[in-house]
């Protein structure tokens, strides 16, 4: 079964974080400006970008050369690397142009954290090191600072909190910040006060009898619905038979609200309401608490 997972530094060390985050902003006057400039603020921050066709075996030798054992490997294909020495950050131009945004937060974080900035000379980064499942602390920190300065610190949450809830709000702003959806869409549960959470999917495996099989990739949910909630034993594998495979956007872009049922953590039923939008790369299927009778529950 899947469960909500939090992968978050600890409240004293994403207070530090938001501090240097805070500063770097500051330095770029930065705070307010939309997307976020993330080139200005990499300016300021004294971390020279490089974009690269392609990072390839032949460059990683001879960075890897130099810096001997004080090296941070990748878990796969490398898309950044960090040289703390000389404070550049080399980019795989191939990554998309929205995921590069965070990506260079990301190894802005490396140079800016001081308890980071001389841990390693060189810091290889891949899909895995700035993903949001990424449960080390070294890289969990780094994308803590780039997602408090991509999305200005709590500037993100307030303008969100006053949009009306749901799918399509942190579809529009992730275009006003410059951020991929994912990142958008993870933002807007984990810091959001209502009581919420999102399941995202990997793209469905269509079946001839069955109709499609999709797998739920990560939960993540508010801080409010993990109280009332606990940990919600989620499935691992959805289909068109199930409650909240209804809700799955097949062949389509998004999909009606429609209500459902969640036991908590007291064994009460509560209703719900999810609906999902099908991006590029995954589907989010986003569910929050109504107050109203509930009907008849999914887990």
């Amino acid at each position: 079964m899947r469960r909500a997972t939090n992968d978050a530094p600890s409240a004293e060390k994403l207070s530090l974080i938001r501090q240097h985050a805070f500063s770097a902003i500051k330095k770029a006057d930065a705070l307010g400006r939309f997307p976020t400039q993330v080139s200005d603020i990499m300016a300021a921050s004294k971390v020279l970008v490089v974009a690269k066709p392609d990072i390839d075996e032949g460059f990683l030798k001879k960075m890897r050369a130099s810096a001997g054992r004080a090296l941070k490997s990748a878990l796969s294909k490398v898309l950044g690397v960090f040289d703390a020495k000389a404070r550049t950050a080399y980019v795989d131009q191939t990554v998309l142009t929205v995921r590069q945004a965070f990506l260079k937060l990301h190894e802005a974080g490396h140079a800016v954290l001081p308890w980071q900035k001389d841990a390693y000379l060189l810091v290889e980064d891949c899909e895995k090191t700035i993903s949001p499942e990424i449960s080390e602390q070294f890289d969990s920190e780094a994308n803590s600072f780039a997602s408090e300065v991509l999305f200005q610190l709590d500037a993100f949450t307030e303008e969100a909190r006053d949009m009306e809830f749901g799918i399509r709000a942190p579809l529009s702003l992730s275009k006003k910040y410059g951020a991929s959806v994912y990142a958008s869409i993870r933002r807007y549960v984990s810091t959001n006060y209502r009581t919420c959470a999102v399941l995202v999917l990997n793209p469905p495996t269509l079946k001839e009898v069955e109709g499609f099989s999709v797998d739920v990739r990560r939960v993540i949910a508010s801080p409010s619905f993990e109280q009332i909630f606990g940990d919600i034993d989620w499935p691992e594998v959805l289909g068109p038979g199930d409650e909240l495979g209804k809700i799955v956007p097949v062949g389509r872009a998004m999909s009606r609200p429609r209500s459902i049922g969640l036991i908590d953590a007291n064994g009460d039923l509560k209703e719900c309401v999810g609906e999902a939008f099908n991006g590029k790369f995954y589907i989010f299927i986003l569910v929050h608490v109504t107050g109203a009778p509930a009907g008849v529950s999914i887990v």
